[in-house]
């Protein structure tokens, strides 16, 4: 379900990834893409204008004060069918003033997992690529979903990238 997988929580000198209490701490890859508002436009969620990101890879990336990055998670993920996994943000990065935003990972989901981070802090702030950037929570139904994410051909199916916006 979940490739690569660490049974253990890894945290000395990083912040934690891997098996938690209740679920699983997924990493940061090394893979930004900055918001930037240089050329003034309207962020339009049914038609993204590359020119508003800059693309970044390195092991730690600086957002800038209210504003957000794009990245994605080290890890791979296939739901199954009878799971859903939601994810929340670290505490190390909410008391900086960091929000992380990822949607439901839906039953039969399945790819790197496209992550919005928020600086809502007056400052610029550092995030870690290759540790912790929020923990997912798996939660099993009593019964096996009629309609998977997979079966209604979604259009986030099997990203391999940091995925933008698209129309339906």
């Amino acid at each position: 379900m979940i490739t690569p997988f660490d049974d253990s929580q890894v945290g000395r000198g990083a912040i934690s990834f891997g098996v938690s209490s209740y679920g699983y701490d997924i990493r940061l890859a090394d893979e930004f893409k900055i918001f930037t508002n240089v050329n003034a436009t309207v962020i339009d969620p049914k038609n993204i204008d590359q020119r508003n990101f800059i693309d970044f890879k390195g092991e730690s990336c600086i957002i800038p004060h209210n504003s957000f990055v794009l990245a994605r998670s080290v890890e791979y993920f296939k739901i199954p069918r009878d799971i859903l996994a939601l994810c929340f943000g670290k505490s190390t990065y909410a008391r900086c003033g960091i929000v992380v935003n990822v949607t439901p990972l839906e039953p039969e989901w399945e790819g790197y997992i496209t992550i919005s981070i928020s600086n809502t802090s007056p400052l610029p702030t550092k995030i870690y690529a290759n540790e912790g950037i929020a923990q997912a929570i798996f939660l099993e139904a009593s019964e096996v979903c009629q309609i998977s994410y997979a079966d209604k051909k979604g259009k986030y199916q099997k990203q391999t990238a940091i995925t933008h916006s698209k129309p339906e």
